[in-house]
């Protein structure tokens, strides 16, 4: 591949500052966009989507055609991997919902099984590559192992994940042993999108808010640590983006500092200053507009715009939302928001 036909996105998570910055947007495939919603009413339902290979490609690819984003992650959810570890999975309005469990046995499976029920992420994710441009970058993920023990401990999403830190507080040693197993299964899935041709992966700790600092360590340090230097051991060059979204300043600092990966992506309410300052010279900095903001558009939109660029300038940097579109969001905006990147000096 010649130098210039490198993903920036790519470039910048070795380390380079890159002007205009790249730019790629968490959930970016998603319901704002008409083209995914025919797709969405003609497959019935999220999962068939997330499962069946042709369709899951045809949706990452979809923004990539209308936006030129520097960036395809792939259109999957993070509960793939309770579904690879047994757990029935099912997407309804009022949001996901799934058999919960009682203790660690209650999980299934190993390497070989686990790859057998997520063979479709990984076909999907060639499909994708094969489709993509050799300068924009594809991204994998996986929900972390915090985010995903709240998820199996409750049976669906909380607004206090109080059944896991129920379980983490009353049973430690075995909650531990939950979260290595955990661990052990996200990082498995990560080296599999790597090997299918994901240029660069994305840890997703969705709950990582409200954790007193000794839980913080524990919960979200200790196994986001332990699972790194396992995908590093299979691929020492694997470049992984951490998101523990709405974290202190502090529990950013110190997950930028703890658990090896080599960008952090931070929420909105992080001030773009303080991490230019605190964090940026350690590794790669993604974010953080807010998605509110996208919605809006206009002044409101260039303002946060500018104040990103301006905070991030000459830093290794992926501009970002502080979290996903919205779902109403006008396509506009977002094109109104690509071109004022794209033409930042």
């Amino acid at each position: 591949m010649k130098e210039d036909e490198r993903p920036s996105l790519a470039c910048v998570l070795n380390g380079e500052a890159v002007s205009p910055p790249p730019i790629w947007l968490m959930r970016q495939a998603g319901r704002y966009l008409p083209e995914y919603r025919e797709m969405r009413a003609k497959a019935g339902s999220f999962w068939t989507m997330c499962m069946t290979p042709e369709l899951a490609a045809a949706v990452t690819l979809q923004p990539i055609r209308r936006f030129g984003f520097d960036a395809a992650i792939l259109f999957s959810d993070i509960l793939v991997l309770p579904f690879a570890m047994g757990r029935e999975v099912r997407f309804d309005e009022g949001g996901p919902t799934l058999s919960p469990i009682a203790s660690v046995g209650e999980l299934e499976g190993d390497e070989p099984l686990w790859a057998r029920r997520l063979a479709p992420v990984y076909a999907a994710i060639a499909e994708v590559r094969a489709g993509l441009a050799s300068d924009v970058a594809l991204l994998g993920f996986a929900g972390a192992p915090w985010t995903l023990a709240t998820y199996l401990a409750e049976g669906g999403g909380s607004a206090d994940q109080r059944a896991a830190k129920l379980w983490g507080y009353r049973k430690p040693e075995e909650f531990a042993r939950l979260l290595a197993r955990i661990a052990d299964c996200v990082a498995f899935h990560l080296i599999q999108q790597l090997d299918a041709g994901a240029d660069a992966v994305q840890i997703f700790d969705s709950w990582a808010n409200g954790l007193p600092a000794r839980a913080y360590e524990k919960w979200v340090i200790a196994p986001t640590k332990q699972l790194v230097e396992k995908v590093r051991k299979s691929h020492p060059r694997a470049r992984i983006i951490g998101f523990p979204r709405a974290s202190t300043l502090d529990g950013y600092k110190r997950y930028a500092d703890e658990t090896g990966v080599d960008a952090l992506s931070l929420d909105t309410a992080v001030p773009m200053t303080w991490a230019a300052k605190n964090i940026a010279p350690r590794i790669t900095i993604q974010g953080n507009l807010d998605p509110i903001a996208l919605l809006a558009g206009g002044a409101a939109l260039h303002e946060a715009v500018r104040d990103i660029l301006s905070a991030m300038r000459d830093r290794p940097f992926i501009f970002n939302l502080g979290h996903g579109v919205l779902p109403e969001t006008r396509l506009e905006h977002v094109a109104e928001l690509v071109a004022q990147v794209r033409s930042a000096r």
